[in-house]
């Protein structure tokens, strides 16, 4: 048993029993390897990463390559999850040295922490290109002892090269926004919905911006949108049968996904979708919505409120997507001949390479219902309800499988994001089970991440920009959701936090670290693929400002909006919550509910907000709520009905 077994992550407990040698990060892991001479190996990663499992059960659980760590390295094992501000710097690093970026990251360092080889997978021999991770132990080993200074001298270059650039502030203009839809569309894959090509990822802060477009008219971010969200929706990256969004997709037609489901990704997800339906009215966005919050309730939720993690992509490494994916003659023993026949219209099944089975297929749609019955000479109603009982015998077969495993951490970030996005559900559907279950968990987290005044993102480890910010943004969003005074004052009391130990006070925007963490701190805008903890910041800012009043929040959202208004334009697709807050900055929609939150009033402006991308501030009860754009104000509506068709395009 190595010095893993009582760590809170449960990647790192997961390798508590290896032979290696393994050292959480330390300054003690750093120490002995100054006393003994000797290199470090730091293997990053995360328990959903199934390549991360693969190279453990070739490697790391190797008895030879075992015993080359233990002997040639001081060896460190590090879950990007729980410190991803080390794990972004190394992955810059190994980047940098041309090593690629990803995980498994696999990383040697100096004792003084730099970095001077680095790769990601290494196959356990020679393999595709690939150099064999036992070769590649003893090279590195040779190297460090016969070279040391040459590798202290690149390690320092190596660092060097990641200071972060000055930004010099930049001016706004509102033609940034047509110029960012335009860079955006540009990646469009109108055949099969989507940006760029194969491996797709869905874009979670891309998509919101063209979905705050269409509100301006324009066709291109409509079609963009619905394509999107269509074309993921019936493809196989999304889990036909349980629910919820896996990670990715590695074709570019959503068909086969990299299996394993986050809580981020879930949560950008359900935003987009009830966006989608609150603003096109399209009935398969909120079925996909409900699908999101069906399965993250019953997977990623504790019963007692808080969000987990993830769920795995594995319960084996050689048996990759074994949990989701169907062979035909599982199909035949778990349906009826009626079933089968219903079923084997309306999925598609697309092969997926597997170490075990490559008669395997993932579900993806194929006909709809309707095609379904017109193909088989039946009733629309006849063939829904034979879809239904053959789904809901699948999940059950599914659900005998030995379950994948989920990471139970409460992430501040991840709670948050999710937090946020159940709000944002509840206010377009109305339905109250979400804003309890999403405000239960709201509290839970304050109440076990926020002691003494300092924040954590997770047991020990100190809360870092996003996990405030995305904090906040649930706390603005649980005031909206509930008029509730006190969510407001705490959001307030954490971005005065947040300021004071994150704000560039000099040029503005937000580092990512209190203090400097390998010799830097970092300012980014970019989505990763979730929305950039400085792009959420000025949202929540803009917000702020209008619901306090309090005209600072809004001149430091413009400072952050200046400082990265050169990259963003560089970064395009991957800026998409960057100009969500400059759409804000310039077009803002507000709504002041002078009215009891619980009203019909109050509720229909829950509704247009999900429409029209609207704040919400609550005030007096006059039984009214005054609706204002650019700073220009309309005439106080009294009436629910009259709120529902206003028309802010």
């Amino acid at each position: 048993m190595n010095k893993l077994a009582q760590e809170h992550s449960a990647y790192l407990r997961h390798a508590a029993g290896q032979q290696i040698d393994w050292q959480p990060w330390s300054e003690e892991a750093f120490e002995q390897a100054r006393q003994e001479g000797k290199p470090i190996f730091l293997s990053s990663g995360a328990v959903w990463c199934h390549w991360c499992h693969v190279m453990a059960g070739e490697s790391f659980e190797n008895s030879e390559a075992a015993a080359l760590m233990n002997e040639l390295f001081v060896n460190i094992k590090l879950d990007r999850d729980e410190r991803p501000d080390i794990d972004r710097r190394y992955q810059q690093a190994v980047a940098a040295m041309g090593g690629g970026s990803g995980w498994p990251l696999s990383v040697f360092l100096t004792p003084e922490k730099e970095p001077f080889f680095g790769g990601t997978y290494f196959p356990p021999e020679d393999r595709a290109g690939r150099p064999g991770f036992k070769k590649v132990l003893k090279s590195v080993s040779e190297f460090y002892r016969a070279k040391q200074n040459d590798a202290v001298q690149y390690a320092a270059q190596v660092m060097a090269s990641l200071k972060p650039e000055i930004l010099l502030p930049g001016e706004l203009r509102a033609a940034m926004l047509d110029e960012a839809e335009t860079a955006i569309l540009s990646h469009f894959d109108r055949e099969h919905g989507g940006f760029g090509a194969a491996p797709k990822f869905p874009m979670p802060g891309a998509l919101e911006f063209l979905l705050r477009r269409c509100n301006k008219g324009g066709q291109g971010p409509g079609e963009a949108v619905r394509s999107t969200l269509g074309a993921m929706a019936r493809g196989g990256f999304h889990d036909q049968l349980g629910g919820g969004f896996h990670r990715y997709s590695v074709d570019e037609k959503w068909l086969v996904p990299h299996f394993e489901k986050m809580t981020d990704d879930n949560a950008g997800l359900l935003k987009n979708y009830i966006n989608g339906y609150a603003l096109f009215g399209d009935e398969r966005y909120r079925v996909v919505a409900e699908d999101i919050i069906s399965f993250t309730k019953g997977i990623l939720a504790d019963p007692v409120g808080g969000f987990f993690a993830s769920q795995d992509a594995d319960v084996t490494f050689e048996e990759e997507g074994g949990y989701f994916t169907w062979t035909d003659e599982e199909l035949r023993q778990a349906l009826s001949p009626k079933e089968y026949e219903t079923l084997s219209l309306y999925f598609s099944r697309r092969n997926v390479e597997t170490h075990r089975d490559e008669a395997r297929a993932v579900l993806s749609l194929g006909l709809n219902a309707a095609e379904v019955a017109l193909k088989l000479g039946k009733s629309a109603e006849a063939a829904a309800e034979t879809i239904r009982s053959g789904k809901a015998k699948l999940l059950g077969k599914r659900s005998e499988r030995k379950a994948l495993f989920v990471d139970t951490t409460l992430y501040t970030s991840l709670n948050g994001m999710m937090i946020a996005a159940y709000l944002r559900a509840f206010m377009t559907l109305g339905e109250r089970e979400l804003r309890d279950f999403a405000v239960k968990s709201l509290e839970r987290i304050l109440q076990e991440r926020l002691i003494d005044g300092r924040l954590y993102r997770a047991p020990g480890v100190t809360a870092m920009l996003d996990d405030y910010i995305h904090l906040i943004d649930a706390l603005l969003a649980a005031y909206e959701a509930s008029g509730e005074r006190k969510f407001l004052d705490q959001a307030e009391r954490l971005m005065l936090a947040c300021e004071e130990k994150f704000l560039d006070k000099e040029r503005g925007g937000f580092f990512d670290t209190e203090g400097d963490v390998l010799g830097t701190r970092l300012k980014n805008i970019e989505d990763i693929p979730h929305p950039s903890a400085n792009a959420v910041a000025i949202s929540a800012l803009l917000k702020l400002s209008f619901m306090t009043g309090n005209e600072s929040y809004r001149l430091e959202a413009e400072r952050a909006l200046k400082i990265f208004s050169g990259l963003a334009p560089e970064l395009g697709i991957h800026a998409g919550s960057y100009f969500c807050g400059l759409d804000a900055y310039f077009h803002m929609t507000t709504l002041t509910v002078e009215a009891a939150p619980e009203s019909a009033l109050a509720s229909r402006a829950r509704e247009l907000a999900g429409r029209t991308f609207a704040a919400i501030r609550y005030d007096k009860d006059r039984g009214r709520v005054i609706p204002c754009i650019r700073g220009a104000c309309l005439a106080p509506v009294t009436d629910a009905e009259a709120l529902t068709r206003l028309n802010f395009t």
